[in-house]
Order: structure tokens, then sequence, then C-alpha cells
């Protein structure tokens, strides 16, 4: 019974893994699409939702079955646990990733507004969030999720500077209006993927040490 139980853990640890590739993966390539003005990338992002919405349905089975019929204690429930929260932020992310990708394909019918430089800066390190959050997962690394809570206030800054110029271009020439409110659209968005990640970092501190940090500033550091 402990053998069958050790197995099932491992199968959820996977695919909970395998749905992180697939919502980081989703985020790099709506990106991308946006700066490359790739319409194909962005429509493969849209097309591929269904992957991670069934993969999140898989999970939450497979977190019911263990803690119903296993009844899990202290480490391997915190583990569970915080999967299904995970599971929950990255099915958030991808959706967030496929809300970027759509904008992308109605940016693509007008000029570009401006030069995108803070815009690549906030999705570079709304990635990076991702993916330091997955890997902080995979080696239950305390540090390295408390890293990802710190750069939180950054992300947040990006949204709100970039806010106000695209304000500012909306203001001066009413011909941009719908071309920047997309782009104001991709940064709430990213802002998201960013908030998703802290809550996936904060589950990991969790999962390891036990602690709840979630709205405690001070044991973020």
């Amino acid at each position: 019974m402990e053998r069958h139980f050790e197995h099932d853990l491992q199968q959820l640890k996977e695919r909970l893994l395998r749905m992180a590739g697939l919502a980081e993966l989703a985020v790099h390539e709506s990106v991308e699409a946006v700066f490359q003005k790739d319409e194909a990338l962005a429509q493969r992002v849209v097309d591929d939702e269904h992957s991670i919405n069934e993969m999140q349905i898989e999970i939450d089975e497979r977190v019911m079955q263990l803690v119903a019929l296993q009844a899990p204690m202290a480490v391997d429930l915190r583990f569970i646990l915080a999967a299904s929260r995970i599971n929950s932020d990255l099915e958030r992310i991808g959706d967030q990733a496929v809300n970027i990708a759509q904008s992308a394909l109605r940016i693509l019918r007008h000029p570009q507004v401006k030069p995108y430089v803070d815009l690549p800066r906030m999705s570079e390190l709304a990635e990076g969030m991702v993916r330091d959050s997955l890997n902080a997962l995979v080696r239950g690394d305390v540090d390295l999720a408390k890293s990802v809570l710190l750069r939180d206030d950054e992300v947040d800054h990006l949204r709100d500077q970039i806010f106000r110029e695209l304000l500012t271009y909306m203001m001066e020439n009413s011909a941009v209006v719908f071309p920047a409110f997309e782009l104001v659209l991709i940064t709430k968005n990213l802002e998201r993927i960013g908030d998703h990640a802290t809550n996936i970092a904060e589950d990991v501190i969790y999962m390891v040490a036990g602690r709840d940090v979630r709205h405690l500033a001070g044991d973020r550091r």
C-alpha cells in the first residue's frame, strides 16, 4: 500500500511538472508573438489552450483520489494541498498567455504604437518569475521561492509605468487608441502572470517549510 502511495505521489508530481512546462511555454510564445508580429505563433498558443485545461482536470482528479483514498499525513499532505493550488495557478497562467496571444492577433491589424522598451523588460521579468517559481518547486528551494516574491513589486512598477506612457500616446493621438489599449491589456496580463508565479512560490515555501507566508511581507525575506 505504501509503495502504491509513493508511486501515485510521483505520478502527481510528474503531471504537475508537465503542466508547468506547458504553461511556461505558452507565456513565452505569447509574448514572442507580440514582439515578432507572428500571427501563426499567437494562434498556436490559442489553439493549445485545451492541453493545459485537460491537464488541470487530470491533476485535480489525482489530488482528490489521493486525499480520499490514502488519507495522507504531514509532509505528504502539504505537498498534495500545494499541488492543488499550484495546479490552479498554472491553469490561470495559461489563460493569461492566451489573452496575450489574442491581443497579439488584434494588434497585428494596426501599426506599432511605439518601440517596445519597457514591455520586453516586464515580460522577461514575469517569465523569469514563472521559471524560478517552477524551479523552486522542482528543487524544493525556499530561497529561490523567496526571490520570486521579492520581484512582484518590480512587475507592478513596470505595469504602472507602461500604462502612463500608453495613456499619453492615446491622449495625443486618437488613431492609436485601439492598439495602445491592447498593450495595456497585455501589461495587465503580464502582471497577473507575476501574481500567479508569486502564489506558486508561496506554495513552495508552504510545501517545504510548512510556513504560510501569504499576506506576511516580513516572512518573504
